[in-house]
């Protein structure tokens, strides 16, 4: 659809999303699978924030945190997955101009949140390990709050700049854009202008928001590592290490793709 605003150009008031297939069959198909596993991923991350909040034992910093870490995650996929679950059924796949600039405002700011939130959960295996005497004393729920605060007021800030930039550039054709869900990249390749500026933008916002972080993180550890190493019990650098793995091992998972898929240029980026 298009609204012309003038004799010589049209602009986008909607776009299409391709998806990942226009057979019917397979199309079902997905959507059997992606919602068994939104359905899964809203009722672990709810279980975890339930008990989290109904278990005394549980009201700690650490687990706090990862209690932020289970509403982001369902924030991120209920962003994106229903509506991609209403595409794969229906012969319509478009999606209003807000839409989309809301879609992509949301998905932008709760991963950004997510980048700081990785810090803020390093300094709480940091002082955990390094500082255990005064570790009730350093992460007072005063100062968890104001960290917790502090993600979200970043992510959604950054990623209200990307947002306005990317909504900003001149979309007068095609409006076809191949992904299933408002992604950056995706739709600044629709532009009708050089978006060398946009892409400074996003690099500059990748920089302070992913590569920041993650060389804080690898700080963290590396002097968490330090510290375990100098214990001479077996039993008590395992116990340290465990406490550890799963957090790396949620670092590894979302910084790996995140920066392998936008820490790269668009001219580079496929959505294939």
């Amino acid at each position: 659809m298009w609204i012309p605003p003038g004799q010589n150009q049209s602009w986008v008031s909607e776009f299409i999303l391709l998806g990942f297939s226009s057979d019917p069959t397979t199309n079902r198909t997905l959507f059997s699978a992606f919602l068994l596993l939104y359905l899964s991923s809203v009722l672990g991350n709810g279980l975890i924030i339930t008990l989290v909040c109904l278990d005394m034992h549980l009201h700690t910093p650490m687990y706090f945190f990862l209690c932020i870490l289970s509403l982001l995650d369902m924030s991120c996929v209920t962003t994106t997955v229903p509506q991609m679950l209403v595409h794969l059924l229906s012969q319509s796949q478009t999606i209003s101009f807000a839409g989309c600039w809301l879609q992509m405002y949301i998905f932008g700011a709760v991963g950004l949140t997510e980048c700081i939130l990785f810090v803020v959960m390093a300094f709480d295996r940091y002082v955990a390990i390094c500082y255990p005497l005064h570790y009730t004393v350093i992460l007072s729920w005063g100062l968890c709050t104001q960290l917790s605060a502090g993600t979200w007021a970043c992510g959604f800030f950054f990623s209200l700049i990307h947002t306005f930039f990317t909504m900003r550039l001149p979309y007068c054709g095609p409006n076809r854009v191949n992904h299933n869900f408002c992604e950056g990249p995706s739709v600044q390749n629709l532009s009708c202008l050089d978006t060398h500026i946009i892409e400074m933008v996003d690099l500059g916002i990748s920089v302070f928001m992913v590569v920041a972080p993650l060389s804080l993180i690898v700080a963290s550890y590396i002097r968490i590592a330090q510290v375990i190493l100098k214990f001479k019990s077996m039993q008590a650098r395992c116990k340290a290490f465990s406490t550890c793995a799963s957090h790396l091992t949620m670092i590894t998972f979302f910084y790996a793709p995140t920066t392998y898929i936008y820490m790269r240029p668009n001219s580079s980026y496929s959505s294939e």
